[in-house]
């Protein structure tokens, strides 16, 4: 692919954004880093601006797929043929994104999503729960062996993000894309990544989240069945 860039979406994530953006920068094969600070309340926007981000704000939080869907459209402005998504808040490590550039070559994969290591790595129990099930689920309803489907580090061709319907706004937006996908015969590949949990707080709520989950997975479920 010609042009590759990356896309963070940020909330409340000042003391980890800058480090995150710089780390990407510094990578050979990037475009360049767009940050869409999500209504944050602390000073996410200016440390990603100092940092040398290409800054989108919304002004309230609107959730991780809104934000990541601002920055996929700038993106497409921008010319990128591809997106490399991956999370503020320093538990993707950004030298890996030479590697999910190299697998998508390598496969022609249009989505490359890191799979963490959830056997070694101290993920938290209630992550890792939820995310073997969620996987699981994905996995059946888009008709491909996901392992990972909550990962938010992956690489996007450009032709998912503009021709699929996707209309999911929070995280349920990072299953719906890959069940979408898969249905439009997108070829979906996984990788595996190494995953560093310190101080970061998962905005991740898993009442409200977990519904919305299963909200989208009932809907693509009927939506098969048609």
């Amino acid at each position: 692919m010609s042009s590759c860039g990356v896309i963070i979406p940020a909330y409340q994530a000042e003391a980890h954004v800058g480090d995150v953006v710089r780390r990407c920068r510094v990578q050979t094969e990037v475009a360049g880093v767009i940050v869409v600070d999500d209504g944050s309340a602390d000073a996410t926007g200016d440390a990603a601006r100092a940092a040398g981000a290409r800054l989108l704000t919304h002004l309230v939080n609107r959730g991780k797929g809104a934000a990541l869907m601002t920055g996929f459209r700038e993106a497409s402005a921008l010319g990128w043929e591809a997106a490399i998504t991956l999370d503020a808040d320093g538990q993707h490590d950004p030298n890996d994104i030479p590697r999910f550039i190299a697998e998508s070559h390598r496969t022609r994969a249009d989505i490359v999503v890191g799979a963490r290591a959830c056997a070694s790595a101290p993920m938290p129990l209630p992550r890792r729960l939820s995310n073997r099930l969620s996987s699981a689920v994905v996995s059946r309803l888009a008709g491909t062996p996901i392992p990972d489907s909550q990962s938010g580090y992956r690489l996007v061709a450009r032709r998912v993000w503009e021709l699929l319907p996707l209309s999911r706004m929070r995280y349920d937006f990072e299953s719906e894309i890959l069940i979408r996908a898969a249905r439009h015969g997108y070829v979906i590949v996984s990788l595996p990544i190494e995953t560093h949990y310190a101080d970061e707080k998962s905005h991740f709520r898993p009442f409200r989240d977990t519904a919305r989950m299963i909200g989208v997975f009932w809907s693509l479920f009927r939506e098969g069945q048609g």
